[in-house]
């Protein structure tokens, strides 16, 4: 199982790339497995305002929706619209291709709670 040491984690099994104030954010490598076979991912939160720990989308899979909730406070400013016609590329891709948004930081955004790649590790066993 995949943990690119570069990237930070939550608790809740997603992963964020920080640069400068933008961030890249997906789940991880062990979510998409927990989750067997994606085949639609939804994100309503373009251009919104969110806090940490909100809700910005879901991810569909064959059994099962689950939540997707923001590692940081900030806006959704772009939503990877090639999961449109491939969800399947956070199975196949969870780290490169199959990211789901970027966001714009917020100035005070709280970084504490995010793991490091070892913490995510220990998390999951």
């Amino acid at each position: 199982m995949s943990t690119p040491s570069e990237l930070k984690y939550t608790k809740d099994h997603e992963w964020i790339k920080i640069e400068n104030n933008v961030a890249t954010i997906g789940i991880t490598d062990f979510a998409q497995g927990e989750l067997g076979d994606i085949v639609f991912v939804d994100v309503d939160s373009l251009d919104e305002e969110l806090s940490a720990g909100d809700v910005f989308g879901s991810v569909e899979a064959v059994k099962t929706v689950s939540d997707l909730y923001l590692p940081v406070s900030g806006k959704v400013i772009e939503f990877n619209e090639a999961l449109e016609d491939e969800p399947e590329l956070v199975n196949t891709d969870p780290y490169g291709k199959g990211w789901i948004i970027k966001l714009e930081i917020s100035a005070d955004a709280d970084q504490s709670e995010l793991l490091t790649a070892d913490q995510y590790q220990e998390l999951i066993g």
